[in-house]
């Protein structure tokens, strides 16, 4: 009676290669190109992308994704801005660049300006008639939004966007892209409905500085919440609010209502409990952006 060969087993994926090396998972045979390491043995290469698929992705301490840590939502915001300044230049000619404010540094308002900043009421003739036009009188509530992106000269537009570089990529790598642009944005838009509610007529304000305010409170909030250390980010804050009451054509109310605005919504993302952090998150931005909404509003029909 004659003995049965020996069969070698071979590769699954390249029958022509023998190979006494199995899967980890599978136990399929599977030769060196196949073999990827894992922390015991030697995976095939389905069952590596079947663990990718099913293995939750890595979240930070407040539920942002690895994707933030590209800073791609930081790049994007510098890149509107920059964008917008460009277009507000070409709309305005060379004194949109400098010739305005502070001695001459800043440039002055252009077409664009006029047309996207914060503006709720302006006084015509000597009478001073209120001629409520703007958010109020038009309708115009997309000036709660494109205020925080127009600047008023090249110089405006490079302090906010150094301010936005430096916080925004830290802020996005703790938070995650989406959390980071949902800060970013209602900061931006609590500085212009305090604008809104407390300038004087006549008085337009721009700038993506109290999206900026926000961020700075929202880091201070996230140190403390992670029970790290404020000295880096104290000092900054202090100076910035001594150079908005010091210096004049600041817009006192725009810069702390980012600054207000932005602690509110770092503490509703820092302190969200983890079981429920995505729906307390989500509603708690909900909350913050109504209740901006509902404050704009009442302004309005004060103005009418």
């Amino acid at each position: 009676m004659s003995e049965s060969p020996v069969t070698v087993p071979v590769c699954y994926r390249h029958p022509s290669k023998e190979t006494y090396v199995r899967c980890a998972r599978c136990e399929r045979p599977i030769c060196p190109d196949c073999m990827n390491e894992a922390s015991v043995g030697h995976q095939c290469p389905e069952c590596v992308a079947e663990g990718r698929r099913t293995q939750r992705s890595a979240r930070t301490a407040f539920g942002g994704s690895a994707a933030g840590r590209s800073g791609t939502a930081t790049k994007v915001l510098v890149g509107i801005n920059v964008f917008v300044m460009i277009a507000s230049i070409m709309s305005g000619g060379a004194n949109a660049v400098a010739g305005g404010g502070w001695g001459g540094l800043l440039g002055s308002d252009t077409p664009l300006t006029r047309w996207g900043a914060v503006l709720g009421g302006a006084v015509y003739g000597p009478a001073g008639d209120v001629d409520v036009h703007g958010i109020a009188g038009n309708g115009e509530w997309y000036r709660l939004i494109t205020a925080m992106f127009l600047h008023y000269g090249v110089l405006h537009l490079l302090m906010n966007m150094y301010a936005l570089w430096i916080l925004g990529r830290d802020l996005e790598r703790a938070l995650g892209p989406l959390r980071f642009v949902g800060l970013y944005a209602l900061a931006g838009l609590g500085g212009n409905v305090a604008a809104y509610v407390f300038s004087p007529p006549n008085q337009s304000t721009a700038g993506a500085s109290t999206a900026v305010f926000g961020l700075m409170a929202a880091i201070f909030v996230l140190l403390k919440r992670l029970k790290l250390s404020v000295a880096p980010i104290l000092p900054v804050i202090v100076i910035n609010v001594i150079f908005t009451f010091a210096v004049t054509g600041v817009s006192i109310a725009g810069h702390l209502g980012g600054l207000l605005t932005g602690a509110v919504v770092a503490a509703i993302l820092a302190y969200a409990p983890r079981a429920k952090r995505n729906l307390v998150q989500g509603a708690g931005l909900a909350t913050v952006f109504v209740l901006l909404l509902m404050i704009a509003i009442y302004r309005t029909l004060a103005l009418l």
